[in-house]
């Protein structure tokens, strides 16, 4: 996908109270530069450190997400990192004069609405994203939890709760497109238990809390003294006692908490560092399970980054080129011709495909006892495939033939034996000019790199009798 990264247009702040803290705080949003991704500066710190928002930075996740670098932390980023993903912002500079960010009524309503306001414009670059090939799986059997992702052609998140309480239930919610966020999720504000309020408080935690920034569920009959009481301890006014919604007010949704713990996913996905292709379906998901699965994708990020990314082969899909269109492009003929189709195929791209089979001339002398394909014709086979793309770029591609210039940068980083199937990937490393190509080649054995190298090859017209 090659749509724009994007940014705010211009700097916007709010203030408000910290949720387990209760300190004041002011956040302000400023523009950032192409491939920035989310940053918190602590401007009240001396030289102002900066902490990347990355799943690998997550340092504490009792009650919300805490990322932090040694001693420097910034506490309950989610709802703020839930809101600017949601508008497609790629690139943001938060800075705040505290330890945490302000809770406002317990959503992400305030920082969308304030992210609107600024505007979001297109910067000069494209989008990376993290496109889900393969199920991604985090579980914790005991807990009943389980976040997966899938394939799918487009980000959406399906979350299953259950508290084993019978205020809410069992509870489920949806969101099949992050432009319904604004109206849909937003605005679903956190929620506890009463029966949690006294160790909350006795643990350092929720010296924010108020019945305006938070949904308390009281699920048990209690005595109107035990209210009056956790009322004192927050030197909040009393409430009559009831079992149900503490706040007498009423919900946004009848299924609120279950959107809430949806938008603490996007906010904790949003560590990642990517926009993210696929399906997400969260079984009680908390943000412990939710920073762990963003702590997986990294790794798979990290890895293709390092090594690509395999195209993907379907042996059921008819090829774009079978071996007969091969050889009408190519001079190539058997035991020499090395490449059996091509599966994809663009203006700065082709893939190809493979088998290597026991059959194989080479595998007489190479080795008897150890059969393994040479090196040299790895390279040559990509060189075919990324010829069938040179030679697809020119009128009457038989007048024409493809000569070796320069090999560079090669890695063979594992072997590859009879029974593997080599997936092929080529990319321009420059517009073909001048009849100079310049590719970098990449092969695969299913999603393992094996070989990998950077070749410059120069199409010449052959002289005609």
């Amino acid at each position: 996908m090659t749509d724009r990264q994007k940014t705010i247009s211009k700097e916007v702040s709010l203030s408000g109270v910290g949720l387990h803290t209760g300190v004041n705080v002011t956040l302000t949003f400023k523009p950032a530069p192409v491939d920035y991704g989310y940053k918190f500066k602590r401007v009240d710190l001396e030289k102002q450190p900066l902490i990347a928002a990355l799943a690998e930075n997550v340092i504490d996740t009792a009650r919300g997400t805490t990322i932090g670098k040694g001693d420097i932390r910034v506490s309950t980023i989610e709802h703020v990192l839930a809101a600017a993903y949601s508008l497609g912002i790629d690139n943001l500079l938060i800075e705040i004069d505290g330890p945490e960010t302000p809770i406002m009524d317990g959503s992400s309503k305030y920082f969308h609405e304030v992210l609107v306001k600024a505007g979001i414009e297109d910067q000069e670059a494209d989008r990376e994203y993290f496109v889900v090939h393969e199920n991604v799986r985090y579980q914790n059997k005991e807990k009943g939890i389980e976040i997966i992702a899938y394939p799918d052609d487009k980000y959406s998140i399906d979350v299953l709760i259950d508290f084993n309480s019978q205020v809410l239930g069992h509870q489920y919610a949806s969101l099949t497109d992050l432009s319904e966020f604004g109206e849909q999720i937003a605005s679903c504000r956190t929620f506890a238990f009463f029966a949690e309020l006294e160790p909350l408080f006795k643990n350092n935690l929720i010296k924010g809390g108020a019945l305006e920034n938070a949904i308390v569920i009281v699920e048990n009959e209690y005595p109107q003294e035990e209210f009056d009481r956790i009322a004192d301890l927050f030197n909040k006014p009393h409430l009559k006692a009831k079992r149900g919604i503490l706040n007498n007010v009423d919900l946004h949704f009848n299924n609120e908490p279950a959107r809430h713990k949806l938008l603490d996913v996007v906010g904790d996905l949003a560590l990642v560092g990517r926009r993210i292709k696929g399906k997400i379906i969260a079984k009680r998901p908390g943000h412990y399970a939710n920073t762990e699965f963003a702590k997986q994708i990294r790794q798979i990020v990290k890895f293709e980054q390092k090594n690509g990314v395999a195209p993907r082969y379907n042996p059921d899909e008819a090829p774009v080129k079978d071996i007969k269109d091969i050889m009408n492009l190519l001079p190539h003929r058997p035991p020499f011709l090395l490449v059996d189709k091509i599966i994809h195929m663009d203006d700065t791209s082709v893939v190809g495909v493979k088998s290597v089979t026991m059959n194989e001339g080479f595998f007489v002398g190479h080795f008897p006892e150890e059969p393994v394909m040479p090196g040299v014709l790895q390279i040559e086979a990509t060189a075919q495939v990324g010829g069938i793309l040179a030679l697809s770029s020119v009128e009457n591609p038989k007048e024409w033939s493809t000569y070796f210039l320069k090999i560079d940068n090669v890695r063979f980083k594992q072997k590859v034996i009879p029974g593997d199937t080599l997936i092929f990937k080529l990319e321009l490393i420059s517009p073909i000019r001048r009849g100079i190509v310049h590719m970098r080649g990449q092969a695969f054995v299913g999603t393992t790199l094996v070989m990998d190298a950077e070749l410059m090859a120069q199409l010449v017209k052959n002289k005609q009798e």
